[in-house]
């Protein structure tokens, strides 16, 4: 089914928005590497300064969430390209990697809003939402890739300072696209049970309290939302695992040795072309993924993917040692499920929860994917260090079978609400 007008409006302003929170999330490692002889400090002291920006982003999701409910997605979407874009335009007048920090911990902080305002405004707004979550994902994934080849690419010509300025460029343009954007932002909240629509960009009258908010995350985790809290949380510690130990794994492998670079690219890692081999499936994920959640319940898809996830884990040992091949035909497939399963739990916060707020639940639902996410990178680490390799991919395979154990969870509470007789929830409501 074609897209109509307004869902087309907000897919090119949120697809926008998400491929550039990522185009800058994955250029600041480019710029790490400089960082360490413009300023002379260790691999800890930036790592930490990087940390100091990556940090909000998932910190900052459950605030941002609530500052979408109250002031409107595309205000706060508009703030989000500008905070970013002016904290790389500061960051390349940094004279010390004290100013580096406070320059990466404004971007971090303006960041974190999009997760939540973008797919609360998707979820609201659209009425073909799996296609444009689809959309919205593969554009994610062109910034994951676009952001570190741009940098990379001008730190070959131009000194860090003038590639950061070129890097804030699309940020600002991108403002000006949206000041400029028509839609309507409620326009599909009456088909999930949305409550009463708002204009966009204006403050609600019905801001909860302190009081209000803490009732309201109350109901919300007392619904079907905890489970799918928990299981975006699991999908977090995998994804963040995978994606953050995977280069270092692909490098070290000696099953790798036979697989050449052309000699125009030597120097590059062979296992740097299967990462972003990976990445590139991911985009072709991310649409099947999206397309599917029209057709296929939200949680259905997620029990598929969960199980995939394990199954893809447990494979990455034995294929490990078969060669260049058969590691970079698994990585494809691995890419291809690790993105396609976005759509789905985006598309499950939609079905779980109400309209009014939404803006809260995307944000609970990136605080878990994030920030408790996050915690796989340690882990994931100290396994690493303290295990075989083949301990690594096990303990993937277990975050995903715990995922698969929660969402046949979810789907066995729908299913029995949906058979529950009448006469019992009327009797229960007596």
């Amino acid at each position: 089914m074609a897209l109509n007008a307004n869902d087309r409006s907000i897919a090119r302003f949120t697809m926008l928005g998400h491929s550039l929170v990522h185009w800058y999330e994955m250029s600041i490692p480019i710029f790490l590497v400089v960082w360490l002889v413009e300023f002379d400090v260790s691999v800890t002291v930036v790592g930490v300064i990087v940390a100091i920006g990556y940090a909000p982003v998932g910190l900052g999701a459950l605030p941002g969430g609530i500052l979408a409910d109250r002031y409107g997605t595309k205000r706060l979407i508009l703030c989000c390209l500008a905070g970013m874009s002016l904290s790389f335009l500061a960051l390349s007048l940094a004279t010390s990697i004290v100013v580096v920090a406070l320059c990466l911990l404004c971007w971090g902080i303006t960041a974190s809003v999009y997760h939540p305002a973008g797919l609360s405004l998707i979820s609201t707004g659209v009425e073909e939402r799996g296609t444009v979550f689809a959309w919205h994902g593969i554009a994610g994934n062109l910034g994951i890739a676009l952001g570190p080849f741009v940098a990379a690419t001008g730190l070959l010509f131009l000194e860090w300072q003038f590639v950061a300025i070129c890097m804030a460029v699309p940020g600002l343009l991108a403002v000006g696209y949206g000041l400029r954007a028509a839609f309507d932002p409620t326009a599909a909240a009456e088909t999930d049970g949305g409550g009463r629509g708002r204009e966009d960009g204006a403050e609600t009258d019905d801001t909860p309290s302190l009081s209000g908010l803490v009732s309201q995350t109350r109901t919300l985790f007392a619904s079907a939302f905890a489970l799918v809290f928990l299981i975006v949380a699991l999908e977090g510690l995998y994804y963040r695992s995978a994606l953050t130990y995977l280069p270092e794994i692909l490098h070290g492998l000696p099953a790798m040795s036979g697989f050449d670079p052309p000699a125009e690219l030597e120097g590059i890692e062979p296992g740097d072309y299967i990462y972003v081999g990976l990445l590139v499936a991911g985009m072709a994920g991310q649409y099947v993924g999206g397309k599917l959640t029209d057709r296929v319940p939200a949680v259905r898809g997620l029990i598929g993917c969960f199980v995939l996830f394990v199954a893809l884990a447990l494979a990455f040992i034995p294929v490990s040692s078969m060669g260049a091949v058969p590691i970079a035909v698994l990585c494809g497939v691995f890419g291809f499920v690790l993105f396609a399963i976005e759509p789905f739990y985006q598309d499950a916060v939609a079905v779980y929860t109400p309209a009014e707020s939404r803006g809260l639940s995307y944000g609970y639902t990136y605080l878990g994917m994030f920030g408790l996410g996050a915690a796989g990178v340690s882990l994931g680490g100290f396994v690493r260090d303290a295990f075989p390799l083949s301990t690594f991919f096990v303990l993937l395979a277990t975050f995903a079978v715990a995922g698969v154990l929660l969402s046949v969870r979810l789907l066995l509470a729908d299913e029995a609400a949906t058979t529950r007789p009448t006469g019992v929830a009327e009797s229960a409501d007596d």
